[in-house]
């Protein structure tokens, strides 16, 4: 099963910048969803990338804001997130999903799971 490693969580000021990256045990020619989780509340589907890494599916709420990307030569995947809000505070997962529901944002699809890295937006 594949490992999955968040890095770049962190806190910064409502309008300001943050890139997630997850780093992968083994080929990420899969396709993979980047998942947040607000203490006491279910988690929910962020973004997410088809394994040809040209289809890419996002919630709402980070649309136009987000980006979501993958390198496959570096087994890494990207979540860069711009004019964040103080709701896009929480931990964000990194997640390998089955491919034929990869547009769906849900954790029933899921395969794998990082353990998270915490992202803190303040107003």
């Amino acid at each position: 099963q594949v490992q999955l490693v968040e890095s770049g969580g962190g806190s910064v000021q409502a309008g300001g910048s943050l890139t997630l990256s997850c780093a992968a045990s083994e080929s990420t020619d899969y396709c993979f969803a980047w998942f947040r989780q607000v203490s006491g509340q279910e988690r929910e589907g962020v973004a997410s990338i088809h394994r040809l890494g040209t289809d890419t599916k996002y919630a709402d709420s980070a649309k136009e804001r987000f980006t979501i990307s993958k390198d496959d030569a570096k087994k890494s995947l990207l979540l860069q997130m711009n004019n964040l809000k103080p709701e896009d505070t929480g931990m964000y997962y990194c997640a390998k999903v089955f491919c034929n529901r990869y547009y769906t944002l849900a954790t029933q699809d899921v395969v794998s799971w990082g353990q998270g890295t915490q992202v803190t937006v303040s107003s």
